[in-house]
């Protein structure tokens, strides 16, 4: 028999039954509810084990494809963007066939008629139905709870609240010493804000640390600046129509702009509860993930698995393994439980553990601590098996920890020299890839993506992979915190043997040490690091006390990171910047004294004519900067000079500094018949504003009061071009032996805004350029995308920048001049040598 198929637009089409039952069978409709890491990490298991099985929709409340939850605080301290932890894109979907809805969470199911609806009224069916819907944080019900100011700590737009405050500054308080709590603690520590964590019980990290580790852990953070209160319970949060304090119950307040909640979380399962699944902590499930309903499953941190519930993504990728191979039509598969291990994601802090570390009957606790290099090592065995075993400061044997854990090794052989770590003693003793091919293949490497050595190795031989980013690609192992890409990458050293290239490393800041200018600036600010001993301790640099290369850049580093808490190191700097003046080919001095925008008077320049007679200075010379350079004066004869010239009201004009140099202007509209603003004016202004500051190059300003451009702003490494209507303002130029002309940053409408403008200008280049790098090139390397996108498109960032530049501002205006001049600092760099001692 023939069927007619007919269309209101064309011909009757006829189809045989025939090629109807060849077309190929009907894929059945897999709703998944639920866009987070368990639920997509079961498609692609699924999609892996099942290609073409199901037709699939996804659900998610946010707004955003598939992200590396786990990632949040690093994108938080500024480490990491969005985009960057992004797991799968939207193309990844289409490509898939995969029906992706975001910002649209599933409001109810009908399980009688087999479909989900959704918040806008969106009918789906489904012949499977997965609920992956997470976990919710929980709020402390205090006084003050619903407070505006009251953030938790789970999803992107918490991480962009606590972002949006920070940039206005002021003071947080998390409550929760935990993972969570711990991590954003410390991003808001980077980003400028005064935090203080309150946490419940006696130590940090309770539920992963015992009390030694946590007591170290939290030593660490208040050396980088985050108050911890310990055995403090919350009573209230104060305010009227927004956050202003925490009260504990003994009567402390402490003040707060805002109140991050980390003090745990909830599965959220209130979907499938209204559906009337089987719900205890969480939406029950079996060993294959089904609920009480056979054709719906759970998964994540929304289900109660035997009891228990869980929050960290290895197990939930263990049990999406099961699950999918169960949606695939395979048998065998059982979720039983998982074995977890910690790392906490806070930079240049490493802390591991695994297991039951409480110990107790029948236990034996083996301890290595060393106090001079913060490393503290504890092991819990039981029956010659590992029970447990907690890292700090030194954890590159915790995978091998881990794995004897998981497999229930004996490992009474190595029970006298395990706690020194893998392989210690025998003839590969500190070969660390020795010690990764001694790995068994069932040891886990990735923890985050459950990813085995044996796995990462076949997929190594079998697809040729070389590099980390292969590896990632295929196996997912350093895909989520990437802990575990040192390791990866000597399994491929190991696998390849000759055959493998590691990737260039980023060039480092100077032979002491590996790590690049880029790498110890993120450690000084995330690590609390504000002594130059701390550093080469903290960075393991391999001299005592670094070298002429490396001490002046962490200097500035340490200055730019901490105002008004380091100190200035004499010894690392150069020796114009010792002398306070610059020494010429025949071992005289030259001096500069300021002249703000270009302007002087009689007085001042009576004060320089007196000096040169004074002090029969041979030359006389005014500068390409609209300043008066006294070229010939002997080093002896500086703090003399310095002196007459500070009683007349001049302060030095830093010729020497990486700093700011000059403000070059034109007279503008006071003066000039094409001026269409004051720029001399101006450019006072913003001399005064950004004189003494300390950059990594010299920086050079400039204001031409109109676009003949008289005063050259736009060779500058910031110049302002007065227009009819405000003012341009120009970015990154210099001249020299490579001229490099000026981008256009911005046009603005008032004086203000270009100081605002500046202040933030330079504080992003002293925050973010490498020692030694002119604006120019720092410019070309990060792109103009990424300053506007700071000062232009982020107001709050542009505020909160020129607010650090002025606080640090605060604590370099002083005149080096009269200090050695009226105080005899650094006397001894100006005596003859037969006057020392």
């Amino acid at each position: 028999m023939d069927m007619h198929l007919s269309s209101n637009n064309g011909p009757v089409v006829e189809t045989s039954e025939a090629e109807l039952r060849n077309a190929g069978p009907v894929r059945e409709r897999l709703v998944v509810v639920g866009n987070g890491m368990a639920g997509m990490k079961t498609v692609e298991e699924l999609l892996a084990k099942a290609p073409g099985r199901f037709d699939i929709t996804v659900f998610g409340a946010e707004p955003h494809p598939n992200y590396n939850r786990i990632m949040l605080s690093p994108v938080l301290a500024g480490e990491k963007t969005f985009d960057q932890i992004v797991l799968n894109s939207r193309e990844w979907y289409d490509a898939n066939g995969i029906t992706l809805l975001t910002g649209e969470a599933v409001e109810s199911i009908d399980r009688v008629g087999k479909t989900v609806v959704s918040q806008s009224g969106r009918v789906v069916p489904y012949d499977k139905l997965l609920i992956a819907t997470g976990s919710m944080p929980f709020i402390i019900p205090v006084p003050g709870s619903t407070l505006p100011g009251v953030i938790g700590f789970r999803d992107l737009a918490d991480v962009d609240a606590m972002l949006a405050a920070a940039a206005k500054g002021g003071r947080a308080v998390v409550i929760g010493g935990g993972l969570l709590g711990l991590e954003a603690a410390n991003g808001l520590r980077v980003k400028g804000m005064e935090v203080t964590v309150v946490h419940l019980m006696p130590t940090l990290m309770e539920r992963q640390l015992d009390p030694s580790a946590g007591m170290l852990l939290q030593r660490e953070l208040e050396r980088r600046g985050i108050e911890v209160l310990t055995g403090a319970d919350t009573a209230e949060i104060v305010g009227d129509d927004r956050v202003g304090a925490v009260r504990l119950k003994d009567g402390r307040e402490l003040p707060a702009d805002i109140v991050v909640m980390a003090v745990g979380i909830r599965p959220n399962m209130a979907l499938g509860k209204a559906a009337g699944l089987d719900c205890g902590r969480g939406i029950r499930v079996d060993d294959r993930m089904r609920t009480s309903d056979p054709s719906i499953y759970a998964v994540g941190e929304c289900v109660e698995h035997r009891g228990v519930t869980w929050g960290l993504v290895a197990p939930l990728f263990e049990m999406a393994k099961v699950l999918a191979h169960d949606l695939a039509g395979g048998e065998g598969a059982a979720y039983t439980g998982s074995v977890t291990s910690t790392k906490l994601k806070v930079t240049g802090v490493d802390v591991f553990s695994a297991g039951d570390f409480s110990g107790g009957e029948g236990t034996e606790d083996i301890v290595f601590r060393d106090a001079a290099r913060g490393v503290y090592k504890r092991l819990v065995l039981k029956d010659g098996k590992l029970l447990g075993a907690v890292l700090y400061g030194d954890t590159k044997d915790g995978a091998w920890y881990f794995s004897l854990l998981k497999d229930g090794a004996d490992v009474s052989a190595e029970r006298d020299t395990m706690i020194f770590g893998q392989g210690f003693g025998g003839a590969d003793a500190g070969d660390p890839n020795a010690a990764i091919a001694a790995l068994p293949d069932s040891a886990e490497i990735c923890g985050c993506n459950g990813v085995c050595k044996g796995t990462i190795v076949k997929a190594i031989t079998e697809k040729g992979l070389t590099s980390l980013d292969e590896v990632k690609a295929h196996t997912k192992a350093s895909a989520s915190c990437g802990g575990c890409a040192g390791t990866v990458e000597r399994l491929l050293a190991v696998t390849l043997g000759d055959g493998f290239t590691a990737a260039p490393k980023v060039k480092p800041m100077c032979k002491c040490t590996h790590h690049s200018h880029d790498q110890v600036r993120a450690a000084i600010v995330e690590r609390g690091l504000k002594t130059m001993a701390e550093v080469f301790q903290a960075m393991d640099w391999t001299t005592p006390d670094g070298c002429a290369s490396c001490r002046p850049a962490l200097n500035y580093y340490l200055l730019c990171a901490w105002p008004g808490q380091y100190k200035d190191d004499y010894q690392s700097r150069y020796i114009n910047e010792r002398a306070h003046a610059n020494i010429q080919k025949d071992g005289t001095y030259s001096v500069v004294p300021r002249m703000w925008g270009g302007l002087t008077n009689a007085a001042e320049l009576r004060a320089i004519a007196d000096v040169v007679d004074k002090f029969a200075i041979p030359t006389v010379k005014v500068t390409g900067g609209q300043r008066i350079d006294l070229f010939g004066v002997k080093k002896e004869d500086l703090p003399a000079v310095w002196a007459d010239l500070n009683a007349a009201g001049m302060v030095s004009g830093h010729a020497y500094a990486k700093g700011l140099r000059t403000v070059k202007t034109c007279v503008g509209s006071e003066w000039c018949r094409f001026g269409t603003q004051d720029s001399t004016g101006l450019g006072v202004k913003l001399e005064r504003m950004t004189w003494g500051t300390w950059t990594p190059h010299k920086v050079k300003l400039a204001v031409s009061g109109c676009p003949r451009n008289c005063a050259e702003a736009t060779i500058k490494d910031l110049g302002v071009v007065c227009i009819d209507s405000g003012y341009e303002l120009h970015v990154g130029g210099n001249g020299g032996l490579h001229v490099r002309a000026c981008d256009l940053l911005v046009r603005v409408g008032t004086e203000e805004e270009v100081l605002e403008y500046t202040g933030a200008f330079m504080q992003l280049y002293r925050e973010e350029a490498r020692y030694l790098e002119r604006t120019a090139p720092w410019v070309e390397r990060v792109g103009l995308g990424h300053i506007k996108a700071a000062l232009v498109d982020d107001p709050e960032r542009r505020r909160a920048l020129h607010a650090r530049f002025l606080f640090s501002q605060t604590f370099s205006q002083d005149d080096p001049w009269a200090e050695r001049a009226a105080k005899g600092v650094d006397r001894h760099e100006f005596n003859l040598l037969a006057e020392v001692g």
